[in-house]
């Protein structure tokens, strides 16, 4: 082993990553360790990066799934470059896209109106008078767009 390699407590003190979601990440493929001869987890430096990136991605709603995906197009051989990550962040701009503008609709529709307090049933962004809007499936119509899949993610 190299002396640049991480121990899984220093892995995660760095990234902030507990060692048990580290062990699952690797378990999932998306991060990788060498083991020592007392087969104890050593881990590249370059694998902040790897985790870095899945907990961003994870935060804009992007699916584990979908991670190891974008992980598996990257080179194994050599650390990514900034053309490799750059490469693979455009593939997720439409979904940023949406994912900003949604978030500017709830900012600007529900703004002082926490938990249905605002009071004017005319302005009310999530007023469903007799629950009409139950045919079109569950959560937030009003707000949220299409169907919400089994998974969490909108068709």
């Amino acid at each position: 082993m190299h002396e640049a390699t991480l121990t899984i407590g220093q892995l995660s003190a760095r990234s902030g990553v507990a060692p048990s979601a580290l062990r699952y990440y690797e378990r999932l493929g998306l991060i990788r360790a060498e083991r020592t001869g007392g087969n104890q987890r050593r881990y590249a430096r370059a694998e902040l990066r790897r985790v870095a990136f899945v907990r961003i991605s994870q935060q804009v709603g992007v699916s584990l799934e979908e991670i190891k995906e974008a992980l598996d197009s990257l080179p194994s051989s050599r650390t990514p470059t900034p053309d490799d990550w750059a490469a693979l962040s455009r593939s997720w701009r439409d979904r940023l896209d949406e994912k900003i503008r949604l978030l500017g609709k709830l900012r600007d529709d529900l703004d002082g109106c926490i938990g249905c307090g605002c009071l004017s049933l005319q302005r009310c962004t999530l007023y469903n008078p007799g629950d009409s809007l139950a045919a079109e499936g569950p959560g937030a119509r009003l707000v949220l767009p299409g169907p919400v899949e089994p998974d969490g993610e909108a068709a």
